[in-house]
């Protein structure tokens, strides 16, 4: 199990054991994927659909949704 941040009724999920740094979160919302702050995603900083879209591009599959 990863580390939890919570957007409305959604739940993100990082897997940092299967992250391979692509960045691909980064590139989609860097306003939301900030990997040099802490906590690194700040879900108050774009709504949860674009949040949800940005996660399904994960090529490694560390970053998945909870709803």
């Amino acid at each position: 199990m990863g580390k939890e941040y919570k957007k409305d009724d959604a739940t993100i999920i990082w897997d940092s054991s299967k992250c391979i740094h692509a960045a691909e979160c980064v590139k989609g919302l860097p306003h939301v994927f900030q990997p040099k702050e802490r906590p690194w995603i700040n879900t108050e900083n774009a709504g949860k659909d674009e949040i949800i879209a940005t996660v399904s591009k994960c090529p490694s599959g560390a970053l998945s949704i909870k709803a």
